[in-house]
């Protein structure tokens, strides 16, 4: 008997089929589609030279290549996967549904075909350590778990090697939830802030993107939303909802230093080994989504043994007496905020990056506040200097203000400026894509120039 999984490939055959962004989520999808007789055409602005190996080796499974600015030009297909970072409204996909296309994508043809329960997250900060931290409860409980989505894991290839009995944990970015069709058994939204609005048009289409997270939930599906937050406090689904609250009253809480759910004391704040409140917060979003499926045991196994995601508040190396830390996931305000918190003393602050067209002006208080130096760089660095700047609580020199050429001459004057007992942190407030490929190639390359100091 054939599975919903094989039905759905077989069904592609003969069809021309068109995936758009040979990214790292799509190659394993145009390697499925190859595997099943499909005609592919894989198209990417990426020219040929600049081609990673792995792509073309699709070309020599038998995938079609379209390279280069023009690569949208004059498409033709019956069905497109589009790539998560692809807004689904832009002409060229426009131009393909008139002509009678189907436009979906890896994830929404996983969560079709998916055998098992999904847990997904999504948010402007702390979902991938959300959704790390419900994966790591699962596995901790004896389930067996397949993590994955916009956490860097594509899931739909190995959508046949799940059981019913199985646990996906998903995270979910705005991109790839705007034109979703299907929501998780369990939902979460961490919280929302502008974010990513270089994308969308503005910040209605982001939240509207990011409700698609429970749009289509049945009353027995749960969602956990965040009640400090002024735009997740006001969502309402059809399923059951939970709430969370650092600061007020809700099932997930806090009272004197321990979280409850409901009058059950389940975790010890001190037990958490990832510092900040903010990883208090994703503790709380993880606790009220694994309700009934894990033991509190297990939920303070984890807390105390999980040192965190890597690029978030990641301590690279103590050298001199100066602790130097990567948080290069911080690509918004919101998130380099969360890494101030962390810290009890001020920080020497590396940021500033692409610009997302967010605004800045939130952060200014936190710069004063929190930063002996600031050292900004990149399209954002002056927007940065501004925030602080025009700050009422800023005095010259309060933070020190030093502009640098670029991300690597910003690391090494943070390292120069640095005495023992300092924390130099790289947390951007920015996107990573004016200097590199994404978040991940700058944290790496932020590591690398430290170890070597």
């Amino acid at each position: 008997m054939q599975t919903a999984f094989e039905k759905y490939f077989e069904s592609l055959r003969g069809k021309k089929i068109v995936v758009l962004g040979l990214g790292v989520s799509n190659r394993p999808l145009v390697r499925l589609l190859l595997e099943f007789g499909c005609t592919v055409t894989g198209c990417d602005r990426t020219p040929r030279e600049k081609l990673d190996k792995e792509v073309l080796e699709l070309e020599e499974l038998g995938c079609s290549l379209r390279l280069g600015d023009a690569y949208l030009d004059g498409l033709s297909a019956d069905v497109v996967f589009r790539t998560p970072g692809m807004h689904p409204n832009i002409p060229a996909l426009q131009q393909l549904r008139n002509g009678g296309a189907k436009v979906t994508s890896e994830m929404e043809v996983f969560f079709e075909l998916c055998p098992c329960k999904l847990l997904a997250v999504t948010g402007s900060d702390g979902k991938t350590t959300t959704t790390t931290l419900i994966s790591e409860m699962l596995k901790k409980a004896g389930k067996t778990v397949w993590l994955g989505g916009n956490i860097g894991t594509p899931l739909l290839p190995l959508c046949r090697q799940m059981k019913e009995t199985d646990y996906a944990v998903v995270e979910l970015s705005s991109f790839q939830l705007m034109d979703m069709t299907r929501s998780p058994q369990v939902a979460v939204v961490t919280n929302l802030a502008p974010n990513h609005l270089d994308v969308h048009k503005d910040m209605q289409e982001y939240v509207d993107a990011k409700k698609n997270i429970f749009a289509f939930q049945k009353p027995e599906d749960l969602l956990v939303l965040n009640a400090d937050n002024a735009i997740t406090d006001g969502f309402s689904g059809n399923g059951r909802i939970v709430k969370f609250s650092r600061q007020g009253s809700a099932c997930v809480h806090i009272r004197e230093g321990v979280i409850y759910r409901g009058e059950t004391a389940v975790l010890s704040c001190s037990d958490i080994l990832l510092p900040g409140v903010h990883n208090i917060e994703n503790y709380m979003a993880a606790i009220a989504a694994v309700e009934g499926l894990v033991s509190d045991d297990d939920i303070r196994c984890v807390a105390k043994n999980f040192g965190g995601v890597e690029h978030r508040i990641e301590l690279v190396r103590i050298k001199d007496g100066v602790r130097y830390y990567n948080d290069s996931i911080a690509s918004s305000p919101s998130r380099t905020i969360a890494g101030l918190n962390s810290f009890k003393e001020k920080v020497l602050l590396i940021a500033g990056g692409y610009d997302k067209h967010i605004p800045y002006d939130v952060l200014g208080s936190y710069l004063c506040r929190s930063v002996k130096i600031l050292f900004v760089n990149g399209a954002t660095g002056g927007q940065i200097r501004a925030a602080a700047e025009s700050c009422p609580d800023y005095k010259p020199g309060c933070p020190e203000i030093v502009d640098c050429a670029d991300f690597t001459d910003a690391v090494y004057k943070a390292a120069a400026a640095a005495k023992d007992g300092d924390v130099v942190l790289m947390s951007p407030a920015s996107a990573a894509f004016d200097q590199f490929k994404n978040f991940m190639e700058r944290g790496n390359y932020f590591k690398k120039l430290v170890k070597e100091l």
